[in-house]
């Protein structure tokens, strides 16, 4: 009987590491694939990232102790258009993206799967902490958290589509990260104790406006920090070193603290205000994907997540327009930043999301 063929994204990391193996216990044919996203010149990232060209030869190193084939593909192109262009475009414009969820959506998925299919593989598998299950009821796949809801990715995986889930393999989703650095160990792979990837892996110190600034020298510059009756209350260095909640470095001296409020790129201004004045009750997100359904025809109760490293909270959502939803949380929440996605849960269940327009 013909193996079915897996191609597995492999970072270099643990994780993708012990998918290739689960999945070889599976019976899988497996083939790693490791995705040349950065420039020749990526920086050497020995903490962990997943761009640098040190994740290519532990990827190597590790496909060869579990004997199955290496390939490294170029998606530099797809990269710099779906994940540096977005990134820098979206501080311009003074919103506070995730590139992760980028790089999921249009790298890891789009560009990888349909490569996979070419090369005749019958799925995709990846390291997340994540579980798809098919309803045989609905005929629909279903995107489920992560056993241990402390490493669950689900967040950054709301925008998979039926087709990309059909075709998806996560066997992470049951394994709590202790167990896979445990399986890795006893496997004698070197990567077993290889630190979790950066943030942001292509900006490895995290000083993204000097990233923005290198990238794009046309950005705009100073400008003001004003209140909310518009008072001018100092300059800011330009808007893309700042984002909604930040209180460090804003350099004011008032009195009181102050944190950033808003984001107004059209007069290049920066709203500032009081702790309390961060806090908003009500989201409203569009470039919406559902996974359970096609479209929310409903209010629905729901848990929601504003970040990645936000705790779900309840809350209400219902369709505004054809392509606007709007989220009333239960109590108000802190920094509701633009750019960044609303992430809307059912329990276990994820129900879909969106990309935050603003808060209120």
């Amino acid at each position: 009987m013909t193996k079915l063929k897996v191609v597995v994204g492999m970072s270099g990391g643990v994780d993708s590491s012990v998918t290739a193996h689960l999945l070889q216990e599976a019976g899988y044919e497996v083939i790693g694939v490791t995705m040349q996203i950065w420039p020749e010149d990526a920086p050497q990232e020995e903490s962990g990232g997943c761009c640098g060209l040190t994740a290519v030869d532990d990827a190597r190193r590790v496909c060869q102790q579990l004997g199955i084939p290496h390939y490294t593909l170029n998606f530099r192109q797809e990269f710099q258009k779906h994940v540096i262009d977005y990134f820098i475009r979206e501080y311009q414009q003074g919103r506070t993206p995730n590139p992760c969820i980028a790089c999921n959506r249009f790298v890891k998925w789009e560009s990888l799967l349909t490569k996979a299919l070419q090369l005749g593989a019958d799925y995709i598998a990846t390291g997340h902490y994540a579980r798809i299950v098919y309803d045989q009821k609905t005929r629909r796949y279903l995107l489920k958290k992560a056993a241990t809801s402390k490493k669950d990715q689900t967040y950054a995986l709301y925008n998979l589509t039926q087709k990309q889930m059909a075709r998806t393999l996560m066997p992470l989703g049951d394994y709590t990260k202790e167990e896979v650095r445990q399986i890795a160990a006893a496997l004698g792979l070197r990567v077993a104790k290889k630190p979790d990837s950066q943030e942001i892996c292509f900006i490895p110190d995290h000083d993204y406006g000097r990233f923005i600034e290198e990238h794009a020298p046309s950005t705009s510059g100073p400008g003001h920090f004003v209140d909310r009756q518009g008072r001018i209350l100092g300059q800011h260095k330009g808007i893309i070193h700042y984002t909604v909640g930040q209180r460090k470095g804003l350099g004011l001296a008032v009195g009181k603290p102050l944190y950033v409020l808003e984001i107004r790129p059209e007069t290049n201004e920066v709203v500032v205000g009081t702790a309390e004045e961060v806090y908003q009750q009500t989201v409203y997100a569009n470039q919406l994907n559902f996974i359970p359904f096609d479209r929310l025809t409903a209010k629905q109760a729901v848990t929601a997540k504003i970040r990645y490293n936000h705790d779900a909270a309840p809350a209400t959502v219902m369709m505004v327009d054809d392509t606007t939803l709007r989220c009333d949380f239960a109590t108000p929440q802190r920094a509701i930043t633009p750019g960044q996605a609303l992430v809307l849960y059912d329990g276990e269940l994820v129900i879909g999301g969106g990309v935050i327009v603003k808060g209120e």
